[in-house]
C-alpha cells in the first residue's frame, strides 16, 4: 500500500503590519504651513509640494498625514478655531455664573474672528474661485459649525438648569455668533478704518451679551 504525502494546510496570510505612528510635531508643522500659504496665496495658487517645502517634510509625508489638499484645509480650518476656541470654554461649570461663561466664549470668538488671518482668510472664501468649489462647505463644518454645535449645547444645558428659556438653542447659537461679529467684522473685511471711531471690544461683546439675556435670559 502506496503511502501518499500528507499535505500541511497553508499558513493563513499574516495581518498588514500597521503603518509608522504619525509624528505630531511634523503634523503641526504642516498645519501651521498650510494655514500661513492658504491666507497668503491664496487656496488654489498653493501646492502640496509647497506646503511640504515650508514646512520641512516631503510631499509623501503630507499626504500621508492628510490625505489631500481639500482635507487639509479642512484641518487647517479646524486647527485655527481649536486654538483660537477650545473645547475646554464650553465645558460644563455650574459654579460659573452664566453671563461670565457667555463674556468669556464672546471675548474669545470675537479675538480669533478679527484677527488679521481670519480676516484675511474670510476674504479668501468669498472670491468666485472657492464660491465655486466644495471649499465653503468644509470651512463651514470644519470651523463656524463645530463652535455652533458645542455653544448649543451648552445653551441646553444651562436651559436644563433653569437659566434660559430658549425654543431653538442651536438657532440662538447662531444669532450670539452673529451679533458678536457685527459691524466690526463687516468693516474689518472691507478695509474700513472706522475712521479711528472704532468701538472698544470689551464694550462690544458685553453689549452682544446684555442683548442675549434680555431676549432669552429667565426672568
Amino acid at each position: 500500500m502506496s503511502s501518499q504525502p500528507v499535505s500541511t494546510p497553508a499558513s493563513p496570510p499574516k495581518p498588514a503590519a500597521p503603518g509608522r505612528p504619525k509624528d505630531p510635531e511634523k503634523r503641526a508643522a504642516i498645519l501651521e504651513a498650510a494655514r500661513r500659504l492658504f491666507l497668503t496665496e491664496g487656496y488654489e495658487r498653493v501646492s502640496m509640494d509647497q506646503i511640504a517645502s515650508e514646512a520641512g517634510v516631503s510631499k509623501l509625508t503630507v499626504y500621508s498625514h492628510f490625505g489631500d489638499k481639500e482635507s487639509l484645509f479642512g484641518e487647517a480650518v479646524r486647527a485655527h478655531c481649536e486654538k483660537g476656541m477650545p473645547t475646554s470654554l464650553f465645558d460644563e461649570d455650574a459654579q460659573t455664573p452664566l453671563r461670565k461663561r457667555l463674556e468669556g466664549i464672546g471675548h474669545a470668538f470675537f479675538a480669533m474672528v478679527m484677527a488679521p488671518e481670519a480676516v484675511a482668510g474670510h476674504r479668501i472664501l468669498c472670491s468666485p474661485q472657492v464660491i465655486a468649489s466644495g471649499l465653503p462647505a468644509v470651512f463651514w463644518e470644519a470651523g463656524p459649525q463645530r463652535v455652533q454645535l458645542a455653544f448649543s449645547a451648552l445653551l441646553k444645558r444651562r436651559i436644563a438648569a433653569g437659566e434660559l428659556d430658549i425654543e431653538d438653542p442651536q438657532r440662538a447659537s447662531a444669532f450670539f455668533f452673529t451679533l458678536l461679529k457685527g459691524e466690526p467684522h463687516a468693516q474689518a473685511v472691507v478695509g474700513y478704518c472706522c475712521g479711528g471711531k472704532a468701538e472698544c471690544p470689551d464694550a462690544h461683546v458685553i453689549a452682544v451679551v446684555d442683548m442675549f439675556l434680555r431676549a432669552y435670559a429667565v426672568r
